[in-house]
């Protein structure tokens, strides 16, 4: 089965099914919806064949597949996945899925075409997809920068107030951010003997002067993505005039490229570079840490407060990975799922409130568990996901993250967990605003808000909710295929070992 084309598989899928989708008649939209995700179920049941067929604690990269495209620069269509790719793949094949389900009348309400958007949500998954599947850096770099056009017009076609703003400034962040990487890579093309399969590139031999120059223009394109602070100011605008399903994928997909992108090159090209340059990319986590937690404390619409708690989980990430001990690398990547489980939840439950209110203001609110006790009780589990309660998965991997940084750093480990402070209180604050309290008396005569939980969104929101208990308690299938890639990209990469025996393996940490 090893021998089957999954990748390249899995990335041209959804292009098909997105052109079968966009080009139907406007008036065909109940059948865009049911194509679109009939198609995108198909993409989920392939993907779990391909989680079969990996074999965790094997090669590195497998699953290789490679086509020739451009030989005269040394490009080609080279596909391949380590542990941490995917997982990632895993959690779209997941979430397209359930966004689709979730976005049923969201495109009606824009009074836009509906098979468009449907198309948009399939083509952004094809791009995603084909981003973590990239062993080829230009070829990387492509999927990188495409992956931009279907976001760019969910955001500015369907989405709400100032959606055009937040679009043109959702592409130029990450246009720019490209730019940098474009330099770079063109300069590891010329460095590294005119390739750019990854592989190859990881044996070569930079200066030190070259290496941290081609270092900082990736890590600024990923940082941009992520994003980590200063250069979040994006995410806010974006998030919060996407629709809802768009927002989840943003916020719970999009933004990992920026992560995974350093533990993909940035760690492995750039050894020398990656340590020289921690001390600052720990300093801008922490900063995000603290800074974004309390700007969400003080925001009084629901889809920004989200996008904000983003912003300060992307902190805790980026500590994980810049700790550069297996515990608190494979906390972070494991945290990249998680937080596209927890964060992809609370966006699309918050999206159904906001659906039903018709606004996404705070004092809009108050109460609504009195109209909408199922959704408000959603709600409340997603924050306390989201805030990385005991007993759901978030909290496993903010533990790694943070032991695995106290055995090497301890003063960065306890700034760090006053982020854990501030969580509990914007997500416990957003819920009593929103749910608890007296009931506000313009609620009772919105219609909308007489509806709780339809069949429909049970069906989204159960799986989120049951992967989220699940790897709360027992994280073991994630970790057996994510500890062996932290582990090769710590040791034989950077050659750091963990220091032992304060804290023992991940699996011991875990249990």
């Amino acid at each position: 089965m090893s021998d089957f084309p999954f990748l390249s598989v899995l990335t041209v899928a959804p292009l098909v099914g997105a052109l079968v989708v966009i080009f139907l008649p406007a008036s065909r939209g109940e059948l865009a919806k049911r194509i679109a995700l009939g198609w995108s179920l198909a993409v989920l049941v392939l993907s779990v064949f391909m989680w079969i067929a990996f074999e965790a604690g094997g090669d590195r990269l497998q699953l290789r597949e490679s086509y020739a495209w451009i030989p005269r620069w040394g490009v080609n269509f080279t596909f391949a996945a380590d542990g941490i790719a995917l997982v990632m793949l895993m959690l779209i094949a997941l979430l397209v899925p359930l966004v689709i389900l979730a976005s049923w009348h969201d495109a009606e309400k824009s009074k836009r075409s509906v098979p468009v958007y449907f198309g948009l949500l399939l083509l952004l998954e094809c791009t995603m997809i084909g981003v973590f599947a990239a062993a080829d850096v230009f070829l990387f770099y492509v999927f990188f920068e495409v992956m931009l056009v279907p976001m760019y017009f969910l955001i500015g076609s369907y989405g709400g107030h100032q959606r055009q703003y937040a679009a043109v400034k959702f592409f130029l962040y990450s246009l720019v951010g490209g730019l940098f990487m474009l330099a770079a890579v063109i300069g590891l093309w010329v460095v590294g003997g005119k390739t750019f399969d990854w592989q190859a590139l990881t044996q070569i031999d930079i200066s030190t002067g070259t290496e941290r120059w081609l270092f900082l223009g990736f890590f600024l394109a990923f940082a941009i993505k992520a994003p980590f602070f200063p250069f979040h100011t994006w995410l806010p605008d974006a998030g919060g005039a996407a629709p809802a399903g768009a927002a989840a994928l943003l916020v719970g997909v999009l933004d990992k490229v920026g992560t995974f992108g350093i533990l993909r090159y940035c760690l492995p090209l750039f050894p020398e570079a990656s340590k020289w340059f921690a001390p600052w990319a720990i300093a801008l986590a922490l900063v995000g840490i603290i800074y974004a937690a309390l700007l969400a404390v003080g925001q009084n619409d629901l889809k920004r407060l989200v996008s904000y708690t983003s912003i300060a989980h992307f902190g805790f990430i980026g500590v994980g990975i810049f700790a550069f001990t297996t515990q608190a690398g494979s906390g972070a990547v494991l945290y990249m799922v998680n937080h596209g489980l927890a964060t992809g939840l609370l966006f699309l439950v918050v999206g159904m409130l906001v659906a039903r209110r018709g606004s996404a203001l705070i004092t809009d609110f108050g109460g609504a568990g009195k109209l909408v006790p199922l959704l408000a009780g959603v709600l409340f589990f997603a924050g306390l996901a989201s805030l990385a309660l005991p007993g759901t998965a978030p909290f496993v991997s903010e533990f790694l993250v943070l032991i695995g940084t106290y055995t090497v750093n301890k003063p960065v480990a306890i700034v760090a967990t006053a982020g854990i402070i501030l969580a509990a209180a914007y997500v416990l604050w957003m819920v009593q605003r929103t749910t608890q309290g007296t009931l506000n008396p313009a609620l009772s005569g919105v219609e909308g808000m007489r509806r709780d939980l339809s069949v429909r969104e049970k069906v989204v929101v159960a799986p989120l909710i049951a992967l989220l208990l699940v790897f709360g308690f027992y994280p073991k299938p994630l970790t057996d295929v994510i500890n062996p890639a932290v582990q090769a990209t710590m040791e034989q990469d950077l050659g750091r070992q963990d220091p032992a025996p304060t804290v023992g393996t991940v699996q011991e940490a875990h249990r």
